[in-house]
């Protein structure tokens, strides 16, 4: 399955679109307008003074209504667009009551598993790794995500682990709760910075205004990643607080419980540390580090590590329990026991 780059600023949220539509039980959709809208001219002084690292607009638009959507995202924020196209050009979705487009998504609902369920896109030239944000684009079709669009995300779901996603969705009135599930299926371990910003037939209009009050309620607008030093670890009920480092993997674990608390399971070893597997992977600076009682720090990448000892090994460090003597930390994290629930959360 392939996918078609066309560079336009720099961005990474994930905006869904619906293609422009009549509602009838299934989203349908109108003739497609012209191949591509023109460029704004865009003021550089207009764009809001939001932080959102290096970010990527990646969109599918069957009748341009989701370009215009991103023509307009474009005006607020800096980022680099990709447009996604089907590698079978010159389709008519509409003809035949929209048989093509509804016979893709059976498809892929059937067998949502199987790369063989989504239909072929145009390759795209990106390097995903460049973006810390992504934001994503796409239409409506017959109560899910535009089957072009689900076949980028399938393809791309590794590459966009541990991103930052934002979504926008445009339907003609049907709602988008079976698009953001999409989406959530599609990317599972990614960070949702917000909700969805659905655009349909009754707010199309207003797509400046609704974009420009949507993105500073997401998370990463808000610089609440900037503002949180301190992560809480809650073992049997007693709660202690961490002082976190400043670096990528702090960053990135607190965007992930600013979504909601984490539970893991670690397990005493060697002597002087609780560790286990987070479930999701952390950016890494590994270096060198004599661990010391009370130290927090990253392993590989996926895994978490607390001690009540000390050990010399190459880690990404996290921060550090406050407050406990050594004999405190030894109760508190439960040190030579197995299967230990810990509760990390803000």
């Amino acid at each position: 399955m392939k996918k078609e780059l066309s560079l336009l600023m720099g961005l990474t949220i994930a905006i869904v679109t619906s293609a422009c539509e009549k509602d009838n039980n299934n989203e349908s959709f109108v003739t497609p307008i012209s191949p591509e809208a023109p460029e704004p001219v865009v003021n550089p002084s207009d764009k809001q003074s939001i932080d959102l690292g290096k970010t990527l607009i990646v969109y599918y638009s069957y009748t341009n209504n989701v370009h215009n959507i991103v023509n307009e995202l474009k005006q607020q924020i800096k980022a680099d667009v990709i447009r996604i196209e089907p590698a079978e050009e010159g389709l008519d979705y509409a003809a035949n009551n929209y048989a093509i487009g509804s016979a893709l998504i059976q498809t892929i609902r059937d067998n949502p598993n199987a790369a063989s369920s989504y239909p072929a896109i145009k390759n795209v030239d990106i390097n995903l790794s460049d973006y810390k944000t992504i934001i994503i684009g796409t239409p409506l079709w017959w109560s899910n995500m535009a089957a072009p669009m689900q076949t980028f995300l399938y393809q791309n779901s590794d590459e966009m682990a541990n991103k930052n996603i934002g979504l926008i969705v445009s339907s003609h009135s049907s709602g988008i709760d079976n698009v953001v599930s999409d989406a959530k299926r599609l990317l599972p371990n990614v960070t949702w910075m917000g909700d969805a910003l659905w655009i349909n037939a009754n707010n199309y209009a207003n797509r400046s205004e609704l974009i420009k009050n949507w993105l500073p309620k997401l998370n990463f607008a808000t610089g609440q990643n900037n503002n949180i030093s301190k992560m809480n670890i809650t073992i049997d009920g007693k709660t202690q607080q961490v002082t976190l480092a400043d670096n990528a993997a702090t960053k990135e674990l607190v965007s992930r419980l600013q979504q909601g608390a984490i539970t893991v399971t670690l397990n005493s070893s060697g002597g002087f540390e609780i560790w286990g597997a987070l479930g999701f992977s952390l950016p890494t600076s590994n270096e060198q580090i004599n661990a010391k009682p009370g130290d927090v720090v990253l392993y590989n990448g996926s895994n978490i590590c607390m001690f009540y000892g000390s050990n010399s090994w190459s880690y990404t460090y996290l921060g550090k329990i406050e407050g406990l003597t050594e004999s405190q930390l030894e109760t508190f994290l439960r040190a030579g026991e197995s299967n230990i629930s810990v509760t990390l959360s803000l």
